[in-house]
């Protein structure tokens, strides 16, 4: 849900002129057929003729506001949102979000459809980026989900991959894909946040209701009840090294922290004003870092108290990884770009540049030497440390990816997103395949 949140004046300004009506249409697609999308080059009058007109959204869409009172408008079919409302004749894509030389519209029956101006057709689907020959396959490809996955986490003693997802439920699967136990269901709708405890017995999870929930890892089910306080779906959480804390935030921008024992507050909520993708506690757990819709990283003491604010970077920061040491910090933004910072002053020490969309997930390998990024671009990419350049060619999925996560041998790691899968990569493939290019 990232993109919700891109609605400052810089994205605004990027889009001038983006989303107007067809004038004068010279051709008007007659929608006859329902089977297939209109055809390439087809125009349509503005008259909607889905339930109610075009006075009502189209079947399957919502309509929700920005904390600045911007409209959105999400096609909760496909799971992509836009800016402008549906109607036929309008664009909806926002300017590099689908591969280049695609758009985004809608049929006067109210389905989407995509446009590639590329092959001159048209279809229902998404269209997904073309893998290069030679392109690394990952090692495994799990069917995880009926809809989107937003967070993955690695239990280490089991080798286990745990994802959470927008239908609702949480899930375990051996590193070949296998299921483990049945999934998690907490009756709060989508998940977005999830993370295991530090003796890996215990799993919290942030769902769209704003409650949170403890879970038992060894049998999946739920202790006590829910965690009250966030009144916005929860966007990100993260459990203080020493297992004492639990650092969560929602999308009105507020961030809490819980004893997980009690379920309970332990401190007045921190209110930053606009909305928090990203928390996380230093391994130190002396302090914690957020990152969000006002371009910056926060750094807090454990107690609350702001530290400093870093600023760097053109767009929301959506996601953060620290260094073992806890001496750099690593963001990645939606202006395509991770950037490696000192956290005692906020010095910035290197710029990454490659990915082509917002960088969504972050990890270091096991011996820091090498840094793994997943991006809306729909690749995963691998980053040398020492050179700060990008090794080989980038690995890819079929939609945008969000989650991210490295097995604690440093042998595999894990990618999932939008397409509701989870790749099973081999990092020593991955780097092998760099150094043979």
């Amino acid at each position: 849900m990232w993109e919700k949140a891109k609605s400052g004046g810089s994205v605004r300004q990027k889009e001038s002129g983006r989303g107007a009506s067809v004038a004068s249409p010279a051709r008007v697609a007659r929608p006859a057929r329902t089977d297939r999308p209109p055809p390439y080059g087809a125009q349509h009058r503005q008259d909607a003729l889905w339930s109610e007109g075009n006075d009502a959204l189209p079947p399957g869409w919502h309509q929700y506001q920005l904390t600045d009172g911007t409209a959105v408008y999400q096609d909760d079919n496909l799971h992509i949102a836009s800016f402008h409302r549906p109607l036929p004749g309008v664009r909806l894509d926002r300017p590099r979000r689908l591969i280049y030389g695609c758009e985004w519209h809608i049929s006067p029956l109210g389905r989407s459809y995509f446009v590639n101006h590329n092959t001159r057709t048209t279809s229902w689907k998404k269209p997904t980026p073309e893998r290069p020959a030679g392109n690394l396959t990952p090692l495994c490809v799990i069917e995880a989900h009926s809809n989107r996955i937003w967070s993955l986490a690695c239990v280490g003693t089991s080798h286990y991959v745990m994802n959470a997802s927008d239908d609702g439920s949480i899930r375990q699967w051996r590193r070949d894909g296998k299921p483990v136990g049945e999934p998690w269901e907490g009756n709060g709708g989508g998940i977005a946040a999830m993370a295991v405890s530090p003796d890996e017995t215990m799993v919290v999870s942030g769902s769209k209701d704003g409650r949170i929930r403890l879970w038992n890892r060894n049998d999946g089910r739920m202790v006590g009840n829910p965690w009250e306080g966030h009144n916005a779906p929860v966007r990100c959480l993260d459990w203080s090294p020493n297992a004492r804390q639990v650092v969560s935030a929602c999308e009105n921008g507020t961030i809490r922290r819980w004893n997980p024992d009690t379920g309970q507050q332990i401190a007045p909520p921190i209110q930053t004003g606009q909305w928090v993708f990203v928390v996380k506690y230093s391994p130190q757990g002396d302090t914690f870092a957020s990152g969000g819709e006002n371009n910056m990283i926060r750094m807090w003491s454990k107690d609350g108290e702001l530290l400093i604010e870093i600023r760097g970077h053109d767009d929301l920061v959506l996601s953060l990884c620290w260094s073992k040491d806890g001496q750099r910090i690593f963001s990645g933004s939606a202006d395509h770009t991770i950037r490696k910072w000192r956290s005692i002053d906020g010095g910035e020490l290197a710029v990454l540049r490659g990915h082509t969309n917002g960088v969504t997930s972050l990890c270091l390998t096991p011996d820091e030497r090498h840094l793994v990024s997943a991006s809306s671009d729909c690749s995963v990419r691998i980053w040398d440390l020492k050179t700060d350049q990008q090794v080989g060619d980038p690995l890819w999925h079929d939609d945008e990816l969000r989650a991210l996560v490295i097995f604690p041998d440093g042998h595999c790691f894990a990618s999932a997103g939008l397409d509701h899968k989870i790749y099973i990569w081999s990092l020593e493939a991955a780097l092998k395949h760099g150094v043979d290019q």
